[in-house]
């Protein structure tokens, strides 16, 4: 929080830029087992939630964020039955993976219960598929949990994670991507979020080649916009087990029988093309 007026500013050193809401009050403050939480009312974003002085989400963008997490990789998998999300304790994602109606399962697995119970109240709108028979709420260690699963027993894996430090830090590294592949039926996808392309490139190259090198056979990036976060621009990369990432169920992205705010058909497909930079510092 700025002390000289009330603006909550994110600094970003790597990229020597800030992200920063305008604030009429504070609203919750705790200290988790985990992480600091502290929601915000902003005078123009809706309620605001920050881990350890990093911005999570805002009530006005963050379907940009969830959508794009989970609409490309359930439309991408052939038929996505069972699906396990990494994080995602704001629910938001597993909002959107229900609306999925060939999806059977739903398990999210989040470290730190109280994000969860501070988003059903801060962000009801994000929760109101917890009840959804085919949701399974786990407060647990989500690399625990990937280590454990039974082999190919699991068709998606999300992975919402926070910046991968503390926590997270885990989340990105050779051995959980190895649990994940494990985990997979053949033909499934882990989607992860991956930073920004413009300040973090070089985690994302290093993301796609410890995929490549557990055994995934093809890695994609879809780049999109993200007020919030820093840079304002963020991406997912998928990563498939024994099939390519080519394309998608355009005909069913077409007649989805759920409303999007941001993800469509179209988009999808303008997401798959990368601009010049970030495909030649990928070497796509």
């Amino acid at each position: 929080m700025s002390e000289s007026d009330s603006w909550y500013i994110e600094r970003f050193e790597l990229s020597g830029s800030a992200i920063g809401f305008r604030v009429n009050r504070k609203l919750h403050e705790e200290q988790s087992t985990f992480q600091k939480i502290e929601i915000y009312e902003t005078t123009d974003w809706g309620n605001l939630m920050a881990l350890d002085g990093c911005i999570m989400l805002t009530g006005r963008d963050n379907f940009l964020y969830h959508e794009m997490m989970s609409h490309p990789v359930l439309f991408t998998h052939s038929n996505p039955k069972r699906v396990v999300v990494i994080g995602g304790g704001d629910c938001g994602t597993l909002r959107e993976v229900l609306r999925h109606r060939e999806v059977e399962s739903a398990v999210q697995v989040e470290i730190d219960e109280r994000v969860t119970r501070v988003s059903e109240q801060f962000f009801p709108e994000l929760c109101e598929s917890n009840d959804d028979p085919r949701a399974q709420l786990l407060f647990d260690d989500g690399i625990a949990y990937m280590r454990n699963a039974a082999a190919e027993s699991i068709d998606v894996v999300i992975v919402d994670s926070t910046d991968p430090v503390g926590p997270a830090e885990g989340l990105f590294n050779e051995s959980f991507y190895q649990s994940c592949l494990r985990a997979l039926r053949p033909g499934g996808i882990l989607v992860q979020q991956s930073e920004s392309p413009l300040a973090q490139v070089s985690l994302i190259r290093q993301m796609r080649q410890l995929m490549r090198q557990v055994g995934f056979s093809a890695v994609r990036t879809l780049p999109f916009p993200q007020p919030a976060y820093p840079t304002g621009w963020w991406s997912c990369t998928m990563a498939r087990k024994g099939a390519d990432l080519s394309g998608f169920r355009e005909r069913g992205a077409h007649s989805k029988p759920f409303p999007t705010r941001y993800y469509s058909a179209d988009i999808h497909r303008a997401a798959l093309v990368l601009p010049e930079f970030v495909r030649e510092a990928l070497g796509d």
